[in-house]
């Protein structure tokens, strides 16, 4: 049970970081000049993104130890 639990918590994170990693490239490749700005809010949408596989992580472990 704790493992199906990471398993599908930790999906849409891995997806949501590679789909923002993607599109904040894309915009990159496309206004180079707006590279330091692109970056920061990527860095801080990736940083949201992978909370919600640290909230999974944390639920998985309840399960284990109740």
């Amino acid at each position: 049970m704790m493992g199906t639990t990471i398993a599908i918590g930790a999906l849409g994170p891995a997806l949501a970081i590679g789909m923002i990693g993607a599109k904040g490239v894309e915009a990159i490749g496309r206004n180079p000049e707006a590279q330091s700005n692109i970056t920061t809010n990527m860095i801080l949408a990736i940083a949201f993104a992978e909370a919600v596989a640290i909230y999974a992580l944390v639920v998985s472990l309840i399960i284990k130890f109740t």
